[in-house]
Protein backbone atom coordinates (compact mmCIF):
# COMPACT_ATOMS: atom_id res chain seq x y z
CA UNK A 1 0.00 0.00 0.00
CA UNK A 2 1.49 3.30 -0.91
CA UNK A 3 0.21 6.40 1.16
CA UNK A 4 0.78 10.48 -0.04
CA UNK A 5 3.03 12.07 1.85
CA UNK A 6 3.04 14.96 4.33
CA UNK A 7 3.90 18.46 4.15
CA UNK A 8 7.04 20.22 5.21
CA UNK A 9 7.91 20.82 8.64
CA UNK A 10 7.20 24.45 10.03
CA UNK A 11 9.40 26.62 11.84
CA UNK A 12 9.01 28.09 15.71
CA UNK A 13 12.31 30.33 16.90
CA UNK A 14 10.69 30.74 20.77
CA UNK A 15 12.74 27.86 22.30
CA UNK A 16 13.56 29.86 26.02
CA UNK A 17 11.64 31.13 29.03
CA UNK A 18 12.31 33.14 32.35
CA UNK A 19 12.44 30.89 34.84
CA UNK A 20 13.41 32.98 38.29
CA UNK A 21 17.13 34.64 37.23
CA UNK A 22 18.14 31.73 34.45
CA UNK A 23 17.31 31.22 31.36
CA UNK A 24 15.73 27.62 30.84
CA UNK A 25 15.76 25.96 28.00
CA UNK A 26 12.00 25.40 26.84
CA UNK A 27 11.60 22.28 25.10
CA UNK A 28 8.78 22.96 22.08
CA UNK A 29 10.04 20.09 19.89
CA UNK A 30 11.06 16.50 20.25
CA UNK A 31 12.17 14.26 17.58
CA UNK A 32 13.42 11.09 19.18
CA UNK A 33 10.11 8.99 20.47
CA UNK A 34 9.54 5.03 20.26
CA UNK A 35 6.88 3.26 20.07
CA UNK A 36 5.85 -0.61 21.10
CA UNK A 37 7.18 -1.76 17.73
CA UNK A 38 10.68 -2.24 18.47
CA UNK A 39 10.04 -4.65 21.39
CA UNK A 40 11.30 -2.17 24.24
CA UNK A 41 8.74 0.62 24.50
CA UNK A 42 5.66 0.52 25.84
CA UNK A 43 2.40 2.83 26.07
CA UNK A 44 0.09 3.88 23.16
CA UNK A 45 1.09 6.49 20.37
CA UNK A 46 -1.86 8.93 22.01
CA UNK A 47 -0.09 8.67 25.34
CA UNK A 48 2.91 9.99 24.30
CA UNK A 49 1.10 12.85 22.22
CA UNK A 50 -1.16 13.50 24.61
CA UNK A 51 1.73 13.86 27.54
CA UNK A 52 3.91 16.10 24.99
CA UNK A 53 0.96 18.51 24.64
CA UNK A 54 0.60 18.56 28.09
CA UNK A 55 4.10 19.67 28.57
CA UNK A 56 3.95 22.40 25.46
CA UNK A 57 5.65 20.36 23.02
CA UNK A 58 4.70 22.08 19.44
CA UNK A 59 6.09 19.15 17.40
CA UNK A 60 6.62 15.27 18.18
CA UNK A 61 8.03 13.06 15.79
CA UNK A 62 8.07 9.80 16.51
CA UNK A 63 11.60 7.36 15.38
CA UNK A 64 11.11 4.29 16.35
CA UNK A 65 13.79 1.66 15.54
CA UNK A 66 13.73 1.28 11.70
CA UNK A 67 12.96 -2.26 9.80
CA UNK A 68 16.38 -2.91 8.32
CA UNK A 69 17.00 -5.71 5.01
CA UNK A 70 19.18 -7.98 6.28
CA UNK A 71 20.48 -11.16 4.77
CA UNK A 72 19.43 -14.89 5.17
CA UNK A 73 16.29 -13.87 7.12
CA UNK A 74 18.18 -12.36 10.51
CA UNK A 75 16.32 -10.27 12.54
CA UNK A 76 17.53 -8.28 15.35
CA UNK A 77 14.76 -8.04 18.51
CA UNK A 78 15.39 -4.32 19.41
CA UNK A 79 13.91 -3.05 16.20
CA UNK A 80 10.43 -2.91 13.73
CA UNK A 81 9.72 -5.96 12.11
CA UNK A 82 9.33 -4.53 8.37
CA UNK A 83 5.47 -6.29 7.92
CA UNK A 84 4.93 -3.43 11.15
CA UNK A 85 6.19 -0.38 9.07
CA UNK A 86 2.55 0.02 7.47
CA UNK A 87 0.39 0.01 10.39
CA UNK A 88 3.40 2.63 12.11
CA UNK A 89 2.53 4.98 9.30
CA UNK A 90 -0.89 4.68 9.09
CA UNK A 91 -1.69 4.87 13.27
CA UNK A 92 0.69 8.22 12.68
CA UNK A 93 -1.05 9.53 9.63
CA UNK A 94 -4.36 9.27 11.52
CA UNK A 95 -3.31 10.52 14.60
CA UNK A 96 -1.68 13.38 12.54
CA UNK A 97 -5.36 14.39 10.92
CA UNK A 98 -6.82 14.13 14.52
CA UNK A 99 -4.50 16.30 16.60
CA UNK A 100 -3.98 19.15 13.42
CA UNK A 101 -4.16 21.99 15.21
CA UNK A 102 -3.31 20.72 18.78
CA UNK A 103 0.71 19.57 17.82
CA UNK A 104 2.64 19.18 15.03
CA UNK A 105 2.84 15.10 14.10
CA UNK A 106 5.97 13.81 12.30
CA UNK A 107 7.01 10.55 11.35
CA UNK A 108 11.09 9.11 11.57
CA UNK A 109 12.74 6.46 11.96
CA UNK A 110 16.21 5.48 14.05
CA UNK A 111 18.39 3.78 11.50
CA UNK A 112 21.71 2.82 12.01
CA UNK A 113 24.06 3.32 8.53
CA UNK A 114 25.08 -0.02 7.72
CA UNK A 115 26.53 0.49 4.39
CA UNK A 116 25.80 -2.69 2.73
CA UNK A 117 22.41 -2.72 3.35
CA UNK A 118 21.55 0.53 3.55
CA UNK A 119 20.61 1.35 0.21
CA UNK A 120 17.66 -1.62 0.53
CA UNK A 121 16.37 -0.05 3.43
CA UNK A 122 16.07 2.92 2.39
CA UNK A 123 13.53 1.71 -0.27
CA UNK A 124 11.43 0.03 2.10
CA UNK A 125 11.31 3.60 3.87
CA UNK A 126 10.08 5.07 0.65
CA UNK A 127 7.23 2.77 0.33
CA UNK A 128 5.44 5.22 3.02
CA UNK A 129 5.64 8.87 3.90
CA UNK A 130 8.86 9.60 6.31
CA UNK A 131 9.57 13.37 7.22
CA UNK A 132 13.05 12.45 8.38
CA UNK A 133 15.70 9.96 9.94
CA UNK A 134 18.24 10.60 13.08
CA UNK A 135 21.11 8.23 13.42
CA UNK A 136 21.58 6.49 16.27
CA UNK A 137 25.15 4.40 15.06
CA UNK A 138 24.32 1.35 18.28
CA UNK A 139 26.92 -1.04 16.01
CA UNK A 140 29.61 -0.42 13.74
CA UNK A 141 29.93 -2.56 10.58
CA UNK A 142 26.25 -3.69 11.57
CA UNK A 143 24.80 -5.74 14.45
CA UNK A 144 25.27 -9.46 13.37
CA UNK A 145 28.97 -9.58 12.74
CA UNK A 146 29.75 -5.98 14.16
CA UNK A 147 30.38 -4.49 17.71
CA UNK A 148 28.53 -2.77 19.80
CA UNK A 149 29.16 1.03 19.74
CA UNK A 150 28.43 1.90 23.58
CA UNK A 151 31.10 0.07 24.95
CA UNK A 152 33.47 0.86 27.53
CA UNK A 153 37.14 1.04 25.78
CA UNK A 154 40.41 2.48 25.14
CA UNK A 155 40.75 1.28 21.57
CA UNK A 156 41.24 3.43 19.33
CA UNK A 157 40.38 1.47 15.87
CA UNK A 158 36.76 1.27 18.02
CA UNK A 159 36.98 5.13 18.48
CA UNK A 160 38.03 5.56 15.00
CA UNK A 161 35.76 2.87 13.33
CA UNK A 162 32.74 4.43 14.76
CA UNK A 163 33.72 7.91 13.33
CA UNK A 164 34.03 6.56 10.43
CA UNK A 165 31.06 5.26 10.12
CA UNK A 166 28.91 8.15 11.36
CA UNK A 167 31.32 10.21 8.95
CA UNK A 168 29.89 8.33 5.83
CA UNK A 169 25.92 8.29 6.99
CA UNK A 170 26.54 12.10 7.46
CA UNK A 171 28.01 12.15 4.02
CA UNK A 172 24.76 10.22 2.40
CA UNK A 173 22.89 13.43 3.29
CA UNK A 174 19.70 11.78 4.70
CA UNK A 175 19.67 12.26 8.23
CA UNK A 176 18.47 14.99 10.10
CA UNK A 177 20.41 15.04 13.32
CA UNK A 178 22.95 12.69 15.16
CA UNK A 179 21.71 11.07 18.24
CA UNK A 180 23.71 9.89 21.14
CA UNK A 181 27.11 10.68 18.76
CA UNK A 182 29.52 10.48 22.56
CA UNK A 183 28.05 6.49 22.59
CA UNK A 184 31.60 5.89 21.97
CA UNK A 185 32.55 5.14 26.18
CA UNK A 186 36.51 6.07 24.98
CA UNK A 187 38.73 5.73 28.13
CA UNK A 188 42.05 6.85 26.62
CA UNK A 189 44.53 9.31 25.59
CA UNK A 190 42.64 12.79 25.24
CA UNK A 191 44.67 13.71 22.06
CA UNK A 192 43.21 10.44 20.37
CA UNK A 193 39.60 11.14 21.63
CA UNK A 194 39.51 15.02 20.37
CA UNK A 195 41.37 13.76 17.12
CA UNK A 196 38.32 11.21 16.00
CA UNK A 197 35.28 12.86 17.72
CA UNK A 198 36.74 16.20 16.36
CA UNK A 199 36.67 14.58 12.61
CA UNK A 200 32.53 14.01 13.99
CA UNK A 201 32.15 17.14 15.17
CA UNK A 202 33.74 18.91 12.75
CA UNK A 203 31.77 16.67 9.83
CA UNK A 204 28.63 17.54 11.34
CA UNK A 205 29.02 21.26 11.68
CA UNK A 206 29.87 21.57 7.76
CA UNK A 207 26.92 19.00 6.94
CA UNK A 208 24.69 21.51 9.01
CA UNK A 209 23.44 18.55 11.68
CA UNK A 210 22.91 18.88 15.32
CA UNK A 211 24.36 16.40 17.90
CA UNK A 212 22.09 15.43 20.29
CA UNK A 213 22.22 15.25 23.78
CA UNK A 214 20.52 12.15 24.54
CA UNK A 215 17.97 12.51 27.46
CA UNK A 216 17.74 8.48 28.12
CA UNK A 217 20.97 9.09 29.12
CA UNK A 218 20.19 11.59 31.54
CA UNK A 219 17.56 9.45 33.04
CA UNK A 220 19.28 6.09 33.23
CA UNK A 221 22.81 7.60 34.63
CA UNK A 222 24.60 6.05 31.67
CA UNK A 223 28.14 7.43 29.95
CA UNK A 224 26.55 9.74 28.17
CA UNK A 225 25.80 12.70 27.47
CA UNK A 226 29.39 12.90 28.21
CA UNK A 227 31.10 16.30 29.34
CA UNK A 228 34.30 15.28 27.39
CA UNK A 229 32.14 15.32 24.43
CA UNK A 230 30.54 18.35 24.53
CA UNK A 231 33.36 20.24 26.50
CA UNK A 232 34.77 19.43 22.83
CA UNK A 233 31.39 20.46 20.99
CA UNK A 234 31.54 23.72 22.87
CA UNK A 235 35.37 24.49 22.09
CA UNK A 236 34.45 23.95 18.18
CA UNK A 237 31.32 26.02 18.10
CA UNK A 238 28.79 22.64 17.64
CA UNK A 239 25.28 23.21 17.15
CA UNK A 240 22.92 21.02 19.46
CA UNK A 241 19.70 19.70 19.74
CA UNK A 242 17.59 17.51 22.75
CA UNK A 243 15.89 14.64 22.51
CA UNK A 244 13.72 12.45 24.89
CA UNK A 245 14.42 8.98 23.63
CA UNK A 246 11.30 8.56 24.97
CA UNK A 247 10.43 4.59 25.20
CA UNK A 248 7.69 5.25 27.99
CA UNK A 249 4.85 7.65 27.35
CA UNK A 250 6.02 9.47 31.14
CA UNK A 251 8.89 10.80 29.54
CA UNK A 252 7.53 12.07 26.12
CA UNK A 253 7.77 14.95 27.86
CA UNK A 254 10.63 14.85 30.09
CA UNK A 255 11.32 18.53 32.18
CA UNK A 256 14.02 16.92 34.60
CA UNK A 257 15.65 15.72 32.04
CA UNK A 258 15.68 18.52 29.76
CA UNK A 259 17.23 20.72 32.87
CA UNK A 260 20.07 18.95 33.09
CA UNK A 261 20.48 19.16 29.50
CA UNK A 262 19.77 22.95 29.78
CA UNK A 263 22.72 22.67 32.22
CA UNK A 264 25.03 21.06 29.69
CA UNK A 265 24.08 23.61 26.96
CA UNK A 266 25.08 26.74 29.29
CA UNK A 267 28.03 24.87 31.04
CA UNK A 268 29.93 24.65 27.84
CA UNK A 269 28.16 27.64 25.81
CA UNK A 270 26.44 25.37 23.51
CA UNK A 271 24.38 26.69 20.62
CA UNK A 272 21.25 24.88 20.88
CA UNK A 273 19.05 24.12 18.08
CA UNK A 274 14.75 24.12 18.94
CA UNK A 275 13.87 22.34 16.19
CA UNK A 276 16.39 20.88 13.87
CA UNK A 277 15.58 21.21 9.77
CA UNK A 278 13.80 17.97 8.95
CA UNK A 279 16.06 16.29 6.11
CA UNK A 280 14.40 14.48 2.95
CA UNK A 281 14.31 11.24 3.48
Amino acid sequence: MKISKGGPAGQNSHHLRKTGRNLIMKMICNLHTHTFRCNHASGTEREYIENSIAGGIETIGFADHAPYVFPEGYYSGFRMRPDLQEDYVRTLLDLREEYKGKIDIKIGYEAEYYPKFFDKTVELFRRYPVDYLILGQHFIRNEFDGVYSGQRTDSEDLLRDYVNQVCEAIDTGLYTYVAHPDLVAFSGDQKIYEHHYGKLIDKAGSAGLPLEINCLGIRDNRHYPSDRFFELCGRMGAEVCVGSDAHSADVAYDSPSYEKADQIIKKYGLKFNPKPELKPV
